[in-house]
């Protein structure tokens, strides 16, 4: 495109497209001295050729021609160069003529043999119309260009809003919605927002009191309000909302902008790291109370204890002491597998194995509680790939509290498989079993069943949690089933090959 300029410092370029040579060298001698720069062509067909290459300022073009007459030429020129401005040139034109070079782009006409004055007047006020064109063309084409960067803007902002997992929400200074993201519908639990909507009043009523402490000031100050807000019943939504100004370039007030965060999980951790350090403080409290209690009588000089009691009262602690440490330990355990530190020897394990060296370890209370086991493996290849530490743990835990909530004379089924890609391992007993309430806690921190039946059996509610872990990372599964006093089945699924969560 031709840049606006004037013909003191610029010559406008002029084509000329004639089949008389004498009128296209006549013509360009004179133009030449008016500061025009010019081109000729002899016929119709090279008038084509040479105005469609190059964008001429003006042309000239003689209506009657032997190959292809002016108005083609013309035609052909304006559909490539809309803004060069052309002549017709001619002694022989008619009404019908000039309507259709009119139509098509034509200028004017100049008549033949050319009047000096005429032509030269013609063609300086034909380049004034075409600067004028080539500025509305340039302030067309600027407008465009701002549009569509505004548009592109828009739609880059709306992108990146879009892409927050926060709500964003941006309010204006009526209180109108003026731009959100479907993450602020779903946070603020609004099914539909519309643009420029009165939307204060639809707001949770404490995110609606931000927004008011902001909009309400009669002074611009750049100062944030936030509050944590539950949003459903049960703290099944919680979310931290942030209001902040949106000042105008000349700093006075323009809106509100809301972001909403999803601080449920959060909020979900404080209330179990609440319930773990009470859980923890009554389970400790409990043994230390008891052992002071006893370390009291020793030492108390006006108790007269025989030997016997003192021994008791020492064993007793002892008993106490040892349950603290294996709570501790297990904490320790549930620590380090919560931050994922376990160190790991992956390697073959055979299950059958282990299961009868757990066995043989309780074989002293199976025998007490006259117990029946049987353990049957199914499967040729009852081996997976772990760590036998980590195994061995699992199903001690699992056999211990089939024989420890096991009746007299009941019985401990156990039984390999193998199904797909697991091994699993079912642990039957005809023990105590569990109420539907008890069931949905029994992998809880220091959960235990408390009823006339367990409350003279000892332990910390941490070794199922534990076990539960220990699966978890193996990228396996527990189901349970179970019955009040009708016992409790757990079938543990173990992939064969290793599909361990990163332990460190």
């Amino acid at each position: 495109m031709t840049n606006n300029y004037n013909m003191n410092t610029y010559k406008p370029k002029v084509l000329v497209v004639d089949d008389e040579k004498a009128l296209r060298t006549g013509v360009k001698r004179l133009l030449e001295m008016e500061n025009y720069e010019v081109t000729e062509a002899e016929n119709g067909t090279e008038g084509i050729k040479l105005g469609t290459e190059t964008e001429f300022d003006l042309a000239v073009i003689d209506l009657k021609m032997p190959d292809v007459d002016g108005i083609e030429v013309l035609k052909k020129i304006k559909k490539k160069f809309p803004n060069t401005i052309c002549y017709i040139a001619t002694a022989y034109a008619s009404y019908e003529t000039a309507v259709e070079a009119t139509r098509i782009g034509a200028h004017g006409y100049i008549t033949k043999p050319f009047p000096v004055e005429e032509l030269i007047q013609n063609l300086k006020e034909g380049y004034q119309t075409r600067q004028i064109y080539i500025e509305a063309d340039n302030w067309r084409k600027e407008r465009e260009e701002r549009l569509l960067e505004v548009a592109f803007e828009k739609t880059r902002l709306n992108t990146i809003i879009n892409s927050i997992n926060d709500g964003v929400l941006v309010i204006n200074k009526a209180g109108e919605a003026v731009l959100y993201n479907p993450a602020a519908l779903k946070l603020l639990e609004l099914e539909s927002i519309q643009i420029e909507e009165k939307i204060i009043s639809r707001l949770h009523p404490e995110i609606a009191e931000l927004v008011n402490n902001i909009l309400n000031k009669e002074v611009y100050h750049p100062s944030s309000y936030s509050s944590q807000v539950e949003m459903k019943p049960h703290g099944d939504l919680f979310v931290e909302a942030t209001a902040s100004p949106v000042p105008h370039p000349d700093n006075s007030l323009a809106g509100v902008v809301v972001v909403i965060r999803n601080i449920t999980a959060l909020k979900k951790i404080e209330q179990l790291k609440s319930q773990f350090v009470s859980m923890v403080s009554h389970e400790l409290k409990a043994p230390i109370a008891a052992v002071y209690g006893f370390l009291n009588l020793i030492t108390d000089e006006n108790i007269k204890l025989t030997s016997e009691q003192q021994k008791d009262y020492i064993v007793r602690s002892q008993l106490r002491l040892d349950g603290l440490l294996k709570m501790v330990n297990d904490l320790l355990d549930i620590s380090r597998m919560e931050m994922k530190t376990v160190k790991r020897e992956i390697k073959q394990v055979c299950v059958e194995e282990v299961i009868k060296s757990v066995l043989e370890l309780f074989q002293v209370e199976i025998s007490k509680k006259r117990i029946s086991v049987a353990l049957k493996c199914e499967t040729q290849s009852a081996c997976i790939k772990a760590d036998y530490e980590e195994i061995n743990r699992l199903f001690t835990n699992f056999i211990s509290n089939a024989i420890k909530y096991n009746k007299e004379n009941g019985s401990v089924s156990i039984t390999i498989s193998k199904s797909g890609d697991y091994l699993i391992t079912e642990i039957k007993d005809t023990g105590i079993g569990l109420k539907p309430e008890e069931k949905k806690k029994l992998f809880s921190e220091f959960f235990r069943a408390k009823n006339e039946l367990t409350k003279s059996i000892s332990g910390t509610g941490l070794g199922l949690s534990i076990v539960k872990r220990i699966v978890d990372s193996y990228s396996g599964k527990i189901e349970v089933e179970s019955e009040f006093g009708n016992g409790t089945t757990f079938k543990v699924y173990l992939p064969f090959t290793v599909q361990t969560e990163d332990r460190g």
